[in-house]
């Protein structure tokens, strides 16, 4: 039987698919758009994917439809740290992506900054500051132009690019107003890149020229809101070492089937580490699923890979 064919027979038990989605992020419209392009391919697949909100009753919802397998297009707060996925493991539920522990530490950056520090992986400096604390660089032994950022919020939400005290003290109150702490991080002026993982595949790295002064949400998500180069445009010692390096901090996480791990490139040529996703989008303009066609998968063929990556990494599915 070929590959595809034992793919297919796995797939047959899969009768109570759930697409779990929304929930309490302020990434909930992304999360809808994922899950709406999930179900899509799950249906031309042949399966029927029932889609599920994240809310306080999922539980009880996973188990009124039976669910024996999970696909996450949850993102952000709830869907992504952690808190789902342990949810699942306690019901015995297969899902998609990585598990408890790595989930929670991609996501609160800080805790991976540390991580990747102590692996020797390059990150820039950084800080973290208390919500509601106001404090100036050199109190944080950095200084100007540096990123402001919540800690476990994805999207780029709440982000500020600060170049002056002024901006600089902004940002901390605007990252403040979502999250508990904020992280400051030294900011490297080059070429933003991703790399995507999917299982033990390595994607092309993409090359992120954004509309804006940097990968912010419209850049992201809106159309035309930034131009990808896919290879990028890297000597081959640099494409190698950033593939090495996204692959290195997708491992040290603990993190499973599906990433994409965002660094940037200085002037001089040196990639450095930004942050891992451990559920990235997969909506019409999102990165992983260009480089996977970039490798000859479609998208079907994508979230398929990552129904058998759970269906390996779990067993058989949930009765």
């Amino acid at each position: 039987m070929t590959t595809r064919g034992a793919q297919k027979n796995r797939w047959r038990a899969l009768r109570r698919v759930a697409v779990l989605f929304g929930g309490p992020s302020s990434e909930r419209a992304i999360s809808i758009r994922t899950a709406a392009a999930v179900r899509r391919a799950l249906s031309r697949m042949g399966l029927s994917p029932i889609a599920l909100e994240v809310s306080p009753r999922v539980a009880e919802s996973l188990r009124e439809h039976r669910i024996n397998l999970a696909f996450l297009a949850t993102h952000g707060t709830v869907g992504e740290d952690g808190r789902l996925q342990g949810l699942l493991d306690v019901l015995g539920i297969p899902y998609t992506g990585s598990g408890v522990r790595a989930s929670a530490l991609a996501m609160h950056k800080p805790s991976a900054k540390r991580i990747f520090q102590s692996a020797g992986l390059p990150t820039p400096r950084w800080a973290v500051v208390p919500t509601g604390e106001l404090t100036t660089p050199p109190r944080l032994g950095l200084r100007l132009p540096l990123v402001v950022k919540p800690a476990e919020q994805g999207s780029a939400v709440g982000v500020t690019v600060a170049r002056t005290l002024r901006e600089f003290q902004a940002g901390l109150k605007a990252a403040g107003r979502v999250d508990a702490e904020v992280l400051v991080e030294e900011y490297v002026a080059g070429t933003e890149i991703t790399v995507g993982l999917l299982g033990d595949r390595i994607l092309p790295v993409v090359e992120i020229l954004p509309q804006h002064a940097f990968y912010d949400f419209h850049s992201k998500y809106a159309p035309g809101g930034s131009r990808h180069i896919l290879p990028a445009r890297l000597t081959p010692a640099v494409y190698r070492r950033s593939q090495e390096l996204a692959v290195a901090a997708f491992h040290v996480l603990g993190c499973r089937h599906v990433g994409r791990v965002d660094l940037i490139v200085d002037r001089r040529g040196r990639p450095t580490l930004l942050e891992v996703n451990t559920l990235p989008g997969l909506t019409a303009t999102s990165l992983l699923p260009e480089a996977a066609r970039a490798v000859g998968l479609n998208f079907a063929e994508l979230v398929g890979t990552l129904l058998t990556l759970a269906l390996e990494t779990h067993g058989r599915p949930a009765t």
